[in-house]
C-alpha cells in the first residue's frame, strides 16, 4: 500500500501527517509555527524536519498558500513577507520565490515523488464528492479557494485578491485580522454575505467552507446559506494528500 506524507502549509502554521492509502492517518498530526522570515531554501529544509519526525512514506503532497502551476510558485501572499501576514513585502523573497520550482525541490529533499498544489485544492481533494460543481472557500489567515467539475480540479483562480468593495480583497475582508476585529457574530454575517455574492458568479452545486475559521461560523448564518453550503474539518487539508495524486 502506497503511503502519503501531507503536509498544510498555511501563513500561521504547518502540519503534517502520514496517511495509507485509503487516506487513513497513520500517525497523530504534528504542528509547527510558520518560521519567519522563509525563503525557499528554509521552507524544505522546514518541511524536511517536519517529516523527519513521522514515519517514511512512499510519497509527499504539499500544500501551500499562492498561485502555483505545474508545481511551481507564480506568486505567494504569505511568504514574500519578512514577518508573516500582514507585514511588509521583502523585494529579496518575492524574487526567490517567483518561479521557484517547489515540486522538484522538494522531491529532491525527500527522495520520492512530489506533488505541491494550492492548500485550498488540496483540502478540496479530500471533501468533494466529484459530482457536479463544486466549489471549496477555506478561512484562515485569509481566503482560499478551489473549483472542481465532476471531480475535475479546473485552473486555479486567486478569487482572494479579487476586490470585494472600497478596494478591499476578499483575503483582507474575511481573514484573521477581520475577524478577530470584528468579532464571531459580525464576521459570520460577513462570510454569509460573501457566500451570497458569489453564487450567481459560479452557480455551484455544492458549497465547502474548510480551514480553521469555517467552525467558527455562527449557526445562525449557516441555515441562512442554504443546503448546498458545507461546512466540512480542517484536517481535510491532510487527508487530502492522497486523493490530490489522483488530479494530476
Amino acid at each position: 500500500m502506497v503511503t502519503t506524507l501531507a503536509i498544510d502549509c498555511g501563513g500561521g502554521g504547518i502540519k503534517a501527517s502520514v496517511l495509507d492509502g485509503a487516506g487513513t492517518m497513520r500517525a497523530r498530526p504534528l504542528r509547527m509555527p510558520t518560521p519567519y522570515p522563509l525563503p525557499p531554501a528554509l521552507f524544505v529544509k522546514t518541511l524536511l524536519d517536519l517529516g523527519a519526525r513521522l514515519p517514511t512514506a512512499d510519497r509527499v503532497t504539499v500544500g501551500m498558500p499562492g498561485m502555483l502551476r505545474h508545481g511551481v510558485v507564480v506568486a505567494t501572499p504569505h511568504y514574500v513577507t519578512r514577518a508573516g501576514p500582514r507585514s511588509k513585502v521583502d523585494p529579496d523573497l518575492l524574487a526567490e520565490w517567483s518561479g521557484f520550482d517547489a515540486r522538484t525541490a522538494l522531491a529532491d529533499a525527500f527522495g520520492v515523488p512530489a506533488l505541491v498544489l494550492n492548500d485550498a485544492e488540496v483540502h478540496g481533494a479530500g471533501v468533494v464528492a466529484g459530482t457536479g460543481l463544486e466549489l471549496v472557500l477555506t478561512l484562515g489567515t485569509g481566503l482560499g479557494s478551489a473549483l472542481f467539475d465532476g471531480g475535475t480540479l479546473a485552473p486555479h483562480l486567486e478569487l482572494s485578491h479579487a476586490p470585494v468593495r472600497w478596494g478591499t480583497t476578499y483575503d483582507t475582508y474575511v481573514g484573521e485580522v477581520e475577524r478577530r476585529r470584528l468579532g464571531d457574530a459580525f464576521w459570520s454575517r460577513r462570510i454569509r454575505q460573501m457566500v451570497d455574492g458569489l453564487r450567481p458568479v459560479f452557480r455551484w452545486d455544492r458549497l465547502y467552507l474548510g480551514g480553521g475559521n469555517s467552525r467558527l461560523i455562527r449557526p445562525e448564518q449557516l441555515a441562512r446559506m442554504g443546503d448546498d453550503v458545507v461546512v466540512v474539518p480542517n484536517t481535510a487539508g491532510i487527508v487530502g494528500g492522497v486523493r490530490a495524486w489522483n488530479l494530476v
